[in-house]
């Protein structure tokens, strides 16, 4: 694209297919794949970050040099070659880019960095990173410390090659600062950095970092020069006309969101979509020049659509008994306060630096006192934003009602949130109101998505990105409205069930859904196993359960590694800074404990069973409704098959794209594969549903209507396609499956369909339907319908 302006749907894709680079799979790799994407009818190719990363990474998001494609991906000829690849087929090419922060965890890899450490402020990089020179010395917090605050071991530092060294970690020397013979503390002495303890990070540390991770500095791209610096490499691709589509990552974490992606937008002009998560009801800032979201907002209402309601009872009753907390708004509101005074201290302490003395504060006996207090004030307006972050002044409404919030939780501290509020309010752009923005994002998704979210395990299908625990399901009613938004806000937006962000995939979702039909049989099952194999902490217990039969079959070694993690994530028996060897040792060995007890894995195994085929059927009728609903719809690497991945890592394996093409070259000979283990029945809808996008461009929303005993178990709308007068695209699909069954199926039940002349016709089956009518309007009686498959996708010739 070269185009110098944006709009929010310029150069949408009809879908995109993400791919995740690594040195195991390069871009070399990938355009080995275009043709095979092509065929399956993907619109878009949708990249990881492709610029250089720190060494060994698996995942780019921890760029060392935004100038250059990573070597270890295959440099920027195997980048240019994929881009002309997918040209030739018709293919976008999408990128992922990280704005928002560098990684510095292995300094002599990161060339702007290592010139910050080795010249102070003098540095001419010193402007690209966020840092409070005025503290002093950088803090670089990796200094081993078993409670004795890392000084012994300054002992082990040397000086190697002209650079001081801690181990294997090499950092740079100042001009003059060393002379051979010198002690190695006074070198130390002498540098614009000082390497401390490890656990100073969360409340001392000098930089904002990405989260509470010390190994990624923050980058101010508000400047128009480190702007400008970080994305040229990237704008050159576009001005090739290699570059369609990009990917900001963490747009919460940016100094002014909207200034950016006004910057962005003047620079660039193909399609752009954010990481944002909203809240339900949230919507982007309307002065955003962006085509919409990543699509969690889509994830939590196509997901909670196959969630029964009615199994909330039973699952709030089992996880009441076994100990887990249940109140939702107390688990936030407890992790947050955590994160923000705990793991994010460091942050809330430069921010109250900003904050003037209140009058009274300079004649109290306690200016000690009075400094924690605004510290206590700032935490505790963190804690309270019902979104992860206002957009002053846009969002004065978000900001308010976090004030008040606040106010009513600690009205001892009232007068100090009034002063912030003042202070925020007067200068919205000030570094004061741009800081707490910044960092309320932080403590959300720290609080709520990396603890409470593993505390409060109830029923884990909930416990998404961008999900809301306390909302047990969606109903159709809630699920037709936000699609219909979706349309007439941000028609482009992309929509997703998966990334590689998300705590379990789409299909360990869709499982676990088809349990909240059968509560009370899980719930038995859960008692009976925890008597005789439990974890050891009750909120880890429920988890543990859930996820050995939502992603069942799962090897010893894979469940063990998310058990551990999930743990450490809870903080509750042992944590990632205060680890418990025997908690973790007793975590480490359950898995093998489970699945090496003959009889208790065999009822794992035949729990799994009674919901296997209901778990298919919601897998392809969220699929279905995601792919031909409004939005840009993204399928993640592999989930094309069936697909019962966990947490990253995991989420990031090795895919088998061979069998996948062995498949979708029998389906292009004609099969009509069944629903079973292969998962071939998924990839057929993929491939109708992502090629019948690209044929029709299908746009508009109707929301379609059953009629019969069983009509709340069908799900349907209508779309209208590229030039057509009348609705002509229908996606059906199937909801509360065991419910279904148990009612005696279809039945009477009918789906109206969209008037308007010609013969509808199933691609899944190629089936003509023969719609009988019924009081004026045209019927398709679900019972033929979904005969072969819970799923249909009609179009009219």
């Amino acid at each position: 694209m070269t185009s110098t302006h944006s709009t929010p749907t310029a150069a949408a894709p009809t879908s995109t297919y993400r791919l995740q680079l690594s040195p195991g799979f390069t871009l070399e790799d990938a355009a080995g794949l275009v043709d095979h994407l092509d065929r399956l009818g993907v619109g878009a190719l949708y990249l990881s970050p492709v610029l250089t990363a720190a060494p060994g990474s698996g995942h780019g998001y921890d760029v060392v040099d935004p100038t250059a494609v990573s070597p270890a991906l295959g440099g920027d000829a195997a980048r240019a070659a994929l881009a002309a690849k997918a040209r030739e087929r018709g293919l976008g090419v999408v990128v992922d880019i990280v704005p928002n922060h560098m990684s510095v965890a292995r300094p002599d890899a990161n060339p702007w960095w290592w010139d910050v450490l080795e010249h102070g402020r003098a540095s001419v990089y010193a402007r690209c990173f966020d840092v409070d020179f005025d503290a002093g010395p950088v803090l670089v917090p990796v200094l081993a410390d078993d409670g004795d605050g890392g000084a012994p071991a300054l002992d082990d530092l040397r000086v190697v090659d002209g650079c001081l060294a801690y181990h294997d970690k090499r950092y740079p020397l100042a001009p003059g600062t060393y002379a051979p013979g010198d002690r190695v503390g006074d070198v130390h002495g002498r540098q614009h950095y000082r390497l401390v303890s490890w656990r100073r990070g969360d409340s001392e540390l000098t930089y904002r970092r990405f989260f509470d991770v010390d190994g990624l500095a923050a980058v101010r791209v508000e400047e128009p020069g480190v702007f400008d610096a970080t994305h040229a490499e990237i704008l050159r691709w576009a001005e090739l006309g290699q570059l369609d589509g990009l990917r900001v990552d963490h747009v919460d974490g940016l100094s002014d969101p909207g200034g950016y992606l006004r910057r962005l937008a003047g620079r660039f002009g193909g399609w752009v979509v954010v990481e944002k998560v909203l809240a339900p009801g949230e919507s982007l800032p309307q002065s955003w020049p962006v085509a919409g979201t990543t699509g969690y907002d889509a994830l939590r209402e196509v997901c909670g659509l196959f969630v029964d309601p009615a199994g909330e009872a039973a699952f709030t009753a089992l996880a009441r008994e076994q100990g887990v907390e249940v109140d939702a708004q107390a688990l936030d509101e407890g992790a947050r306060r955590h994160a923000a005074t705990v793991l994010l201290r460091a942050e809330v302490r430069r921010i109250a630096a900003l904050l003037p003395p209140r009058a009274g504060d300079r004649a109290d006996p306690d200016p000690e006192g009075a400094a924690r207090r605004r510290e206590e004030a700032v935490a505790e307006l963190l804690c309270a934003f019902g979104v992860y972050r206002s957009y002053l002044p846009e969002g004065e409404a978000d900001w308010a009602a976090a004030v008040d919030r606040a106010r009513g939780r600690r009205p001892d501290l009232a007068p100090d949130l009034e002063d912030i509020d003042r202070l925020v309010r007067g200068d919205p752009s000030g570094e004061p109101a741009r800081r707490i923005q910044q960092t309320s994002g932080m403590v959300v998704a720290m609080g709520t998505e990396n603890t409470a979210f593993y505390r409060g395990t109830r029923f884990a299908a909930l416990n998404e990105v961008g999900g809301d625990p306390s909302r047990f399901a969606v109903d159709p009613g809630e699920f037709h409205d936000g699609a219909a938004r979706r349309e007439a806000s941000r028609p482009a937006t992309m929509t997703t069930l998966s990334t590689h962000d998300t705590k379990r995939s789409e299909d360990v979702r869709a499982r676990l859904a088809a349990l909240s039909e059968t509560p009370e049989a899980f719930a038995g099952a859960v008692r009976r196993w925890t008597g005789r194999c439990a974890l050891p902490e009750p909120a880890l217990n429920l988890l543990g359960w859930q996820t050995l039969v939502g992603a069942w079959p799962i090897g010893e070694d894979r469940l063990a590694e998310y058990l551990l993690k999930a743990a450490r994530e809870a903080r509750l028996g042992t944590s990632w800074t205060d680890r418990d060897a025997d908690f973790e040792e007793r975590v480490r060995s359950w898995p093998g404990r489970v699945l090496g007890d003959p009889a208790l894995r065999e009822e794992v195994a035949s729990a799994v069973e009674s919901v296997r085929g209901a778990g298919w059927s919601n897998s392809l009728g969220q699929k279905a409704v995601q792919l031909l609903g409004p939005g840009v719809p993204d399928v993640y690497q592999g989930t094309e098959l069936w697909d019962l991945s966990l947490v990253d890592p995991d989420n990031r394996r090795p895919v088998d794209h061979r069998s996948r093409a062995d498949m979708l070259a029998r389906l292009e000979e004609g099969w009509l594969p069944p629903v079973d283990g292969t998962g071939a029945a998924k990839l057929h809808l993929v491939r109708t549903c992502l090629r019948l996008r690209r044929e029709l461009r299908p746009a508009g929303y109707l929301p379609l209507t059953a009629s019969g005993r069983a009509a709340g178990h069908a799900v349907a709308f209508a779309r209208t396609s590229r030039g057509a007068r009348h609705p002509d695209v229908v996606a059906v699909a199937t909801r509360l499956p065991l419910g279904l069954a148990a009612g005696g199926g279809w039945a009477d039940t009918v789906l109206a369909l969209p008037a308007g002349p010609g013969e509808w016709t199933d691609r899944l089956t190629g089936r003509v339907l023969a719609p009988a009518r019924t009081d004026g309007h045209t019927c398709a009686p679900l019972a033929e319908l979904l005969g072969r498959y819970p799923v249909a996708v009609l179009v009219r010739r």
